[in-house]
């Protein structure tokens, strides 16, 4: 394949992470224009409320597990293992991150949460055993 559709994966979620930068934005304005903190309660976000405090952990959720991500899919691209299970996987597990940030922020069903993060996991994961298997047989 060797081409840009490995990369197209990521800016997928470099443009989620972006959307949930907007929406921390929006959530934080509300609840200091409705009166429920101070500005300066998000410093350390030791006083967030909690309708931009779950936003805010999404956003951290995003460069936990997304870091190797990052890191296989260059990785996968620099050996020339950027083939179509490469990029298949490389959707799965962004569309899962998607799919999990949009339920962590409208209400944090853990019952749809958790499947989808174990999805992601294990679409990241068989992305680097493609990339252990495709080294060892070149």
């Amino acid at each position: 394949m060797t081409g840009f559709g490995l990369f197209w994966p990521l800016v997928v979620h470099a443009f989620l992470v972006f959307c949930l930068y907007g929406l921390l934005t929006l959530r934080r304005a509300s609840v200091v224009k409705s009166g429920l903190v101070e500005r300066e309660a998000f410093r350390d976000n030791r006083d967030e409320p909690a309708e931009s405090r779950v936003v805010n952990r999404a956003i951290a959720n995003q460069f936990e597990l997304p870091v190797l991500f990052y890191a296989v899919s260059i990785l996968l691209y620099i050996v020339d293992a950027d083939n179509v299970v490469a990029v298949a996987l490389a959707w799965l597990f962004v569309v899962t991150r998607c799919a999990h940030a949009f339920v962590h922020v409208t209400g944090n069903r853990l019952k749809l949460r958790r499947p989808l993060f174990m999805a992601g996991f294990v679409a990241l994961f068989a992305m680097w055993i493609w990339l252990a298997a495709w080294m060892a047989v070149s």
